[in-house]
């Protein structure tokens, strides 16, 4: 009989203790695998044994409002590779060919196609020629696994430059980066599909399941309020202004039709090529580009990339006073716009102890009516009628005219107004306000404040999208104008009006004449900034004024030319060059009938394709002017074909009319 001793019965008792918890958590950790962290665990075993190619939906097209396509992708391919299914006999041959036809390092080729991982990009968006040699080269080689070749696509833009702070650019992996495809990145982008196979822990095939295909769902297009025609004709002539001029700091023009808020054009000099948006954009850096570290390179590319109409404030100088006479005439503080006397300059007014000039301090004014006043452009009239309404008033009207907020504009980085706060302003801040001095606002809450002068008082959100169509079933859906709120009244309206066609007809702003139109409009001449010796110059412009279809606004900075800085000589002639080109294009009728016969259209014939002395001719023949992008002295006139001419043919512009060309 064997006997245990005590020592050894403990000894066992512990041994099966310590046995029975192991079990008893084995259990409980089997439970919680089970229960509790299944789902996870199989997410995970899913994810290990199956590979996913992604397959990138076609980005939506966006198109002008004639139906002009601004941006587009067009179908190129990615090439991947499974490294665990690419023998090791044919590694190094199939890294060697993919460098060769990529142009691509062997030696970094080579260690993705060695690597141990499931999935390696070698090249994205080629070409389906470089593709097709892939393919060829696969057969003959009779590479069954491994390389993959999957439809992809490429973002381009047809026009390069044209209304590129507006459309802004895609990334490399087709993200909207600014513009519309920023701001409409989810409508335009699409869903993702998907190619799925089974696979091991190294990438190699498991099972003849086989590929499964999800296919990728485009994105919608878009249909922009832009017309591509105004917005070359806009493009064309802010250049020459910008260059003419010699505006160090750049301008901007802005185009709206004030019954809707359908932002026609809007153009920023300098601009760039939305093809090529992280190269040199003029000229001058194009010689410096690359010894210029990143962190300036981005500050330039930064600069041009900015839609400087809704991200830029200013002040708005004279141009203001039209906010100003609209805001007394509602409060009843004047009624009479003719009545002679109701003003008298006598160059400067005295204001809480401090003389403010008028501009024209050295031969004043003298006796002016309210109109006399806006076509002098008189600061004094001005602040007399801040100073009757005071500041809550005035404020008011401010609100009205949306001039404390942001516009709303669906664009990207919209700023907002800098203006002191109410309760700060006393009498010299409300002075300097009146005629549009020391507050800051952007060029489109001008326009979209005139706009409201011109459409009969309403305050309308300012707009560049005006449908989306659905890439599945072709269903256009409309967006809306929407109006804001009521900032004055009808009978307001066309008073003002009427005394902005005095300031184009007599006044300041004479030099945007067109014969045959009845155009209204106001000049500007600010500082920019304090002590700066910089100056924004602008015009303001409303056509026809018997029935409101467009306002432009022009806003030069720093001009430093010879035809100096002030609005009436340098922006008042670019609007009346923009006028008299988008208003036979609009069809607008021409009011006044008795002018009509000083100027002789003509409608651009086509010159794309011929040689520029070709063209040359032909334009002499119907007295319109050639106007060469770029030209240089080496030109071979008589065998360089155009590529491109602004205007469009068929676009019915003045004889003596440039016709810019690009080749």
């Amino acid at each position: 009989m064997i006997k245990i001793n005590l020592s050894t019965k403990k000894r066992m008792r512990t041994v099966l203790f310590i046995v029975f918890l192991i079990i008893i958590l084995l259990i409980l950790r089997l439970g919680y695998i089970q229960l509790i962290d299944g789902k996870r665990l199989s997410k995970m075993a899913y994810e290990q044994q199956t590979l996913d190619r992604a397959i990138n939906p076609k980005r939506g097209t966006i198109y002008d409002s004639t139906g002009q396509v601004l941006a587009q992708s067009s179908s190129v391919e990615t090439v991947t590779v499974n490294p665990g299914n690419i023998s090791k006999e044919d590694k190094e041959k199939v890294a060697k060919k993919l460098s060769e036809i990529f142009e691509l390092d062997y030696e970094k080729t080579l260690k993705k196609v060695s690597k141990r991982s499931s999935i390696e990009t070698i090249a994205k968006k080629i070409e389906k020629e470089k593709a097709d040699e892939l393919r060829k080269w696969i057969e003959e080689n009779n590479i069954t696994t491994g390389i993959n070749i999957d439809e992809d696509t490429k973002r381009y833009y047809p026009n390069n430059n044209l209304a590129s702070q507006i459309i802004g650019f895609c990334g490399s992996d087709n993200q909207g980066l600014d513009g519309i495809e920023a701001k409409y990145d989810k409508v335009l982008s699409g869903t993702k599909g998907a190619i799925k196979r089974h696979t091991d822990a190294k990438g190699g095939e498991i099972g003849e399941e086989g590929e499964s295909y999800v296919a990728a769902i485009n994105g919608d297009d878009i249909v922009l309020t832009i017309d591509m025609n105004i917005q070359s004709i806009v493009e064309k002539y802010l250049e020459e202004a910008c260059i003419d001029n010699k505006c160090t700091d750049g301008g901007n023009i802005v185009v709206m039709n004030p019954q809707n808020g359908d932002i026609l054009a809007m153009a920023t000099y300098p601009d760039y090529n939305l093809n090529e948006p992280y190269s040199a954009y003029t000229e001058e850096l194009k010689g410096i580009w690359d010894t210029q570290d990143q962190s300036s390179k981005t500050k330039s590319l930064q600069a041009v990339w900015r839609n400087r109409a809704i991200t830029d404030t200013y002040e708005p100088g004279s141009t203001f006073k039209t906010i100003t006479s609209s805001a007394a005439l509602e409060e009843g503080i004047i009624t009479d716009i003719d009545k002679e006397g109701q003003f008298c300059c006598t160059g400067g007014i005295e204001v809480a102890g401090v003389r403010i000039k008028c501009w024209r301090y050295y031969r004043p004014h003298g006796s002016e009516s309210l109109r006399q006043g806006l076509m002098n452009s008189c600061n004094p009239v001005f602040i007399g009628l801040g100073q009757k309404m005071g500041v809550h008033t005035y404020y008011s009207y401010l609100e009205k005219f949306g001039l404390l907020k942001r516009t709303g504009i669906d664009l990207p980085g919209e700023a907002g107004s800098i203006f002191l706060a109410e309760n700060k302003a006393g009498p010299v801040e409300l002075a300097t306000i009146s005629f549009g001095q020391r507050f800051e606002i952007t060029p489109i809450q001008l326009v979209t404040a005139v706009s409201a002068i011109a459409n009969g008082g309403d305050l309308i959100q300012p707009r560049v999208v005006k449908a989306t169509i659905n890439s599945q079933t072709g269903e256009k859906t409309e967006i809306q104008p929407q109006i804001k709120s009521k900032a004055i009244s009808k009978e307001t309206s066309e008073k003002v009006l009427s005394m902005m066609e005095s300031v184009v007809a007599e006044g300041t702003g004479k030099n945007a004449k067109v014969a045959g139109y009845r155009i209204g409009g106001k000049t500007g001449t600010s500082e920019d900034g304090v002590n700066t010796n910089k100056y924004v110059t602008s015009f303001l412009g409303v056509a026809p004024i018997e029935d409101p279809q467009v306002v432009v606004l022009v806003t030069l900075y720093n001009p430093t030319g010879e035809g100096g800085h002030q609005g009436g000589g340098v922006a008042a002639p670019v609007g009346g060059q923009v006028f008299s080109e988008i208003l036979p294009y609009l069809e607008v009728n021409q009011g006044n009938q008795d002018e009509i016969e000083q100027v002789e259209q003509i409608e651009t014939p086509n010159i794309e394709g011929l040689s520029i002395k070709e063209a040359q001719k032909i334009l002499k023949e119907n007295e319109l002017q050639l106007s060469i992008e770029n030209e240089t002295e080496e030109l071979d006139k008589e065998n360089t074909v155009i590529s491109e001419q602004t205007p469009k043919s068929g676009v019915i512009i003045n004889k003596g009319s440039k016709i810019y060309i690009k080749y």
